[in-house]
């Protein structure tokens, strides 16, 4: 199953950039981005297709994990970054990675998230975990 896994994922990830977007760039109505995080035991750089709500300049993700029990590997991954990197459509650029604290989770998520993308309420209820919200903020040079 992991192994299939990480072949869809590849699938989607060299779709999206080959399309530079136009394929994979949105899920039930939501944008989607590639995010590229090192992975915080080895430092080698993944790629995932992730959904995205802008807000406030930069941009929101959110680790559910389609309601799984557990966190994604890649939102465990970017919990360890400081910085990421960034698709959407053709564009790329780095971003300044914080995760959200309670409080400011909580507001996101009912504020942000649940208004514009309803499921994923069904997302945390299968889940049974508070699904962490990250912003990311394009760096300055």
């Amino acid at each position: 199953m992991r192994t299939m896994s990480r072949a869809a994922n590849a699938l989607a990830v060299t779709l999206y950039r080959w399309s530079n977007g136009r394929i994979g760039g949105t899920i039930r109505g939501v944008p989607v981005l590639l995010l590229t995080v090192p992975g915080r035991k080895t430092g080698r750089p993944h790629t995932v297709p992730v959904l995205n709500l802008e807000h406030d300049g930069g941009y929101l993700v959110a680790g559910s994990a389609g309601g799984a029990k557990i966190e994604p590997q890649w939102f465990r991954n970017l919990r360890a970054a400081r910085r990421a990197h960034v698709q959407i459509g053709g564009q790329g650029f780095d971003v300044d990675v914080r995760v959200a604290d309670d409080a400011e989770r909580e507001a996101l998520w009912r504020d942000v998230v649940l208004t514009r993308s309803p499921f994923f309420a069904k997302y945390q209820e299968k889940a049974g975990r508070a699904i962490p919200v990250a912003v990311l903020t394009a760096t300055t040079p």
